[in-house]
């Protein structure tokens, strides 16, 4: 159902209320290094640019600019999300591939970072496969920005959005948690849900750890009851499991750990079924591709593959969902998912389960332009309810 101008006027007072001036002309890189009224800001903020869109409102606030994408991994969803986001406010997208540009020819990430951004308004970084690597890349290029905005080379400092890194996946978890306020008829009504954020089996290995990261270390922050299970020595990283810890007890809500899926899965709201690959085996492998030891890389790869074998039990079958609360947990996934009999002979998920909550999955997936969006609208404007109150006052039509 469409919101009413009153009702997104009470939005935007709610906004108004939040302290937001820390984002303005800021990065946004991890959900943890953001403040608790910073974090409501980007669902609020992503929630009236919905609205505004639903009642036909243009929320158009650039009339020129750029958005440069940069993909060191491949995407679907998060590169068409960051596209949207960028045309829903009124920037063009411009992807930066690196095999035919310049950096081919030893181009440093600094002055790549500078050419590409003389009158770009975002950067949309995915860079997610090595551990120790992603972050610090987008770091590089935050700082290179910066300094060519303080020696005068760009007329503006581009703002820079985690499309994933090695550690987070913020705009994925952000979109999962507005579902959740969302379906679940607000965020008061999370605090004691129980969230199962475990482990699944895939037939291929590698997968970054930066969305089961992402869930344990946002959910917590809302008093949710969250529980990670995994087989042994598939561990995340521990100073991401001491940041759940901590939300958790300043939340009211709990974190723990459990050996198997069914524990995890007895009695919980929520179950995110998705596979990653070990800590240690992402570090290895980083270090391996850092020597170049493309033989042990293969050599790694398919030792890995066979350790995932021995798990191919840990799956979101029927009788799983079954132990849920009531039988009717949310199932969650950040899509392409591993499905049993369609997508692979043994997976993630059955395909019975994964048909049956397409119409969850695919809204789930639905908020991730609108988050991103929020996040720029952020760091673009000092006074984020001034600017939307101008918007729904001009009123002024998306389609004509």
């Amino acid at each position: 159902m469409k919101k009413t101008k009153a009702e997104m006027q009470a939005m935007i007072k709610t906004l108004k209320g939040l302290r937001t001036e820390n984002m303005y002309l800021n990065d946004f890189f991890h959900t943890w290094k953001e403040s608790d009224d910073e974090i409501s800001a980007v669902f609020e903020v992503a929630e009236i640019l919905r609205a505004m869109r639903e009642n036909n409102i243009s929320v158009k606030v650039f009339d020129s600019g750029l958005g440069i994408s940069v993909f060191r991994d491949n995407s679907t969803r998060t590169r068409f999300s960051f596209a949207s986001a960028c045309n829903l406010l009124g920037l063009e997208v411009q992807d930066l591939d690196e095999k035919v540009s310049q950096i081919a020819h030893g181009e440093t990430v600094r002055e790549t970072a500078n050419m590409v951004s003389f009158m770009a308004d975002v950067i949309g970084i995915r860079d997610d496969m090595y551990i120790g690597k992603g972050h610090t890349y987008m770091k590089t290029v935050s700082e290179a920005v910066q300094e060519g905005y303080n020696d005068g080379v760009l007329e503006q400092r581009p703002t820079l959005v985690n499309l994933q890194c090695d550690i987070d996946h913020p705009t994925q978890t952000m979109a999962d948690f507005l579902h959740l306020i969302n379906y679940f008829g607000g965020v008061e009504n999370l605090k004691g849900k129980k969230v199962a954020m475990t482990w699944a089996y895939s037939p291929s290995y590698g997968k970054p750890l930066s969305v089961p990261q992402g869930v344990i270390g946002l959910f917590t922050r809302f008093g949710m009851d969250v529980v990670l299970a995994h087989p042994e020595g598939y561990d995340v990283m521990g100073e991401v499991e001491e940041i759940a810890k901590k939300n958790a007890e300043k939340s009211g809500g709990s974190y723990r750990k459990v050996a198997t899926m069914e524990e995890a899965f007895k009695d919980a709201d929520i179950v995110y079924p998705k596979s990653w690959a070990p800590f240690a085996v992402m570090e290895e492998r980083t270090k391996l591709v850092e020597e170049g030891k493309f033989d042990e890389l293969k050599d790694l790869e398919k030792r890995c593959l066979e350790n995932n074998a021995k798990f191919k039990n840990w799956t979101c079958t029927e009788e799983l969902m079954k132990t849920t609360k009531d039988g009717k947990a949310l199932y969650m996934h950040c899509l392409p998912a591993d499905i049993t009999g369609l997508s692979c002979k043994e997976g993630e998920v059955d395909q019975s389960v994964f048909d049956r909550y397409l119409v969850p999955l695919y809204k789930q997936a639905s908020y991730k332009p609108y988050i991103i969006a929020a996040m720029i609208f952020l760091a673009k404007f000092k006074d984020p309810a001034g600017k939307l109150t101008e918007l729904l006052e001009a009123a002024r039509p998306r389609i004509k």
